[in-house]
């Protein structure tokens, strides 16, 4: 909103400084600031509505240290961090980019699904909450729309040489003239804007896949069912990001902390990615408006911190699945829009390895009961970070050591943009 009202300003009456708000950097640094400041001014607030109402957290008896204690904690944080998302986004975005358009949909839709499932929780006394089968129903839905709005939605494209969307067969939407560095020379360079179903991806030329590669042998069938393998692929990543967030929400501040470490990187990411210059000195896929999403990235990581304010041990609030639900579905959604979504297994590293311990601890259970007459464990417990609760580690160890762990994931996803 007010990026459009100084936008106005600055075309119709010249004021005086309104030509800040077309800088992304400034946008994104006073969105940081006030989502910060919302998240933990008006989340106090938020968080006595919550006793208030007794919206607190039912604990099950599962042996671990602490447990108990975190009884009637409140629960639905995940309100806070949508709001203080939402609300400097809405204020500071460029509300007509697709891309912002998205996000702020992916970010209402999980939030929705994510809050009813903990309405069931809380209010009807329902310990499952909303059935499994309509929580996968709602993350395909959302990646449907993200990953067939990705193919037919004329705003967003990459860039390429016009000889490579020749070549490939991609629908031509613009053609751009851009300076490039070639050795010591700056020269000026035809491109052309491409509607295409292609990613970053490490070790490859160009950082570059181009889905339809894999799918070859399929002959004149090979667009479409490229496209469908696109959209596939979006619900897969939704689906996994967002569960393994939630697995991941089982100590005070773990999955907070891990969110904004991974918002980071990806804010980098997508500032690269719709940057120009820093595109082409990477030689990676510029994201012609994709930029924009670097001010909605400074939304979520401001609050996200300012969350972890009063969930950090001993948490004042949990984010309920309302807010893990969230986090998953809209890191998840980020990447995908800015063609990171094959980085998500390493920048995602901690929600992956929360998600196999699970995978694995049911599966060896299953076979080793069929086969034995008694099931037996991997893990003391899982997800991952309670086998640790279990082997005696406090819960800020566990969770700082976790921090730690994603920080170097994220470190070494970052610097993948180099390797090719």
């Amino acid at each position: 909103m007010l990026y459009h009202l100084f936008e106005y300003l600055e075309k119709h009456y010249d004021l005086t400084g309104a030509g800040l708000f077309r800088f992304i950097s400034f946008r994104a640094g006073l969105a940081l600031l006030i989502s910060l400041s919302f998240s933990i001014i008006v989340g106090r607030r938020i968080i006595r509505a919550l006793q208030r109402l007794q919206i607190g957290e039912t604990v099950r008896e599962l042996g671990l240290a602490g447990q108990i204690s975190k009884a009637g904690t409140p629960t639905m944080g995940g309100v806070i961090i949508i709001a203080a998302t939402l609300l400097p986004c809405l204020l500071l975005a460029n509300l007509n980019n697709i891309y912002i358009i998205l996000m702020i949909f992916s970010t209402l839709w999980m939030g929705t699904i994510g809050f009813i499932d903990d309405y069931i929780k809380v209010f009807k006394k329902d310990k499952e909450g909303l059935k499994g089968r309509f929580k996968i129903l709602g993350q395909i839905g959302l990646g449907l729309i993200v990953g067939i709005t990705m193919l037919v939605n004329d705003s967003i494209t990459v860039r390429m040489t016009p000889e490579a969307a020749a070549t490939n067969g991609f629908e031509v939407t613009d053609r751009v003239k851009a300076k490039v560095r070639e050795g010591d020379a700056i020269i000026d360079k035809d491109f052309v804007y491409a509607k295409a179903p292609i990613t970053n991806v490490p070790f490859l030329k160009n950082n570059e896949l181009d889905y339809s590669r894999i799918l070859s042998f399929a002959g004149e069938n090979t667009r479409t069912i490229s496209s469908i393998l696109f959209v596939l692929m979006a619900i897969l990543v939704i689906s996994a990001v967002s569960n393994g967030a939630n697995l991941t929400d089982g100590i005070d501040g773990l999955a907070t902390g891990v969110s904004a470490i991974v918002v980071l990187a990806l804010g980098i990411l997508t500032y690269v990615s719709g940057n120009a210059v820093a595109a082409d000195f990477l030689k990676i896929l510029f994201i012609p408006n994709s930029g924009e999403l670097v001010v909605f990235s400074a939304c979520l990581m401001g609050a996200c911190l300012g969350f972890l304010w009063y969930n950090v041990y001993p948490a004042r609030v949990f984010m309920g699945d309302t807010g893990s639900l969230t986090l998953g579905g809209i890191i998840a959604a980020l990447a995908i829009v800015t063609r990171k979504e094959l980085l998500i297994p390493l920048l995602c590293g901690i929600f992956l390895i929360e998600s196999l311990s699970v995978i694995l601890q049911v599966a060896y259970f299953k076979r080793t009961k069929k086969k034995y007459g008694e099931g037996r464990r991997i893990f003391k417990m899982a997800p991952l970070h309670h086998h640790f609760q279990k082997s005696n580690y406090h819960e800020v160890t566990i969770a700082v050591r976790f921090w730690i762990i994603q920080i170097i994931l994220a470190v070494l996803t970052v610097i993948t943009l180099k390797i090719r």
